[in-house]
């Protein structure tokens, strides 16, 4: 069975939203975070001591993104994934990467020196110029959602799950209420999507039960 590690509101939620989104079935390990520190034991699974981590037989996976297009070819064929010859394959490619490369990057940056460090070597320009840095970012979403509802192909993919997550780790950031109507307006459909609901209530259900508040 598909074994995924998982930390709450982490870039394991992209392939967790992906496996929701097929109906796969998998088991969950939620884990502290950052594992690497809080839950040692998770090194001799993860050399790395990050998440996600993906164990598929004998293919194990690091990376949220190549997860999602693992699991949406693998186990496909599925409206996931925008194949080589339809309209849209290069816009579909270019969310894929835009959505960790390019949107995530610099919150991961906002988060660890707004929050993550400790007090005296937290760096609040850093904070404000990467917050910067991703909004000004968003202007590539908000011109492809002026013609679309979705980044490719007129339909729902993987490349909306590397997206959407991104819009979800910007609300943690507190940047969401800088969202243009347009992204604001694609995130709150992708907010009610089966699969990301069904993705919220798996990380969510095993902290409701140690008595730790989602």
């Amino acid at each position: 069975m598909l074994h995924l590690y998982h930390c709450a509101q982490a870039r394991s939620f992209r392939p967790l939203w992906a496996l929701e989104e097929m109906k796969l079935e998998y088991r969950l390990t939620m884990l502290p975070f950052p594992p690497r520190v809080l839950a040692k034991d998770y090194l001799t699974v993860n050399l790395l001591g990050t998440v996600p981590f993906l164990i598929d037989g004998e293919t194990k996976m690091t990376e949220s993104v190549a997860i999602c297009q693992y699991l949406a070819t693998r186990y496909g064929p599925s409206d996931l994934v925008v194949g080589p010859s339809e309209p849209g394959y290069g816009d579909w490619l270019n969310a894929l990467y835009q959505g960790e490369a390019t949107l995530t990057f610099p919150q991961s940056l906002v988060l660890r020196y707004g929050r993550y460090e400790p007090a005296e070597r937290r760096q609040p320009q850093v904070v404000s110029d990467y917050s910067r840095w991703f909004l000004a970012r968003l202007r590539w979403l908000e011109a492809k959602l002026s013609t679309s509802a979705y980044v490719a192909a007129d339909r729902f993919t993987i490349g909306d799950i590397s997206v959407g997550y991104a819009l979800l780790l910007a609300v943690v950031c507190n940047l969401s209420p800088q969202f243009p109507s347009q992204i604001a307006r694609y995130y709150r459909s992708l907010q009610g999507r089966p699969g990301f609901l069904a993705a919220l209530k798996a990380e969510n259900t095993p902290l409701e039960y140690a008595g730790v508040q989602p």
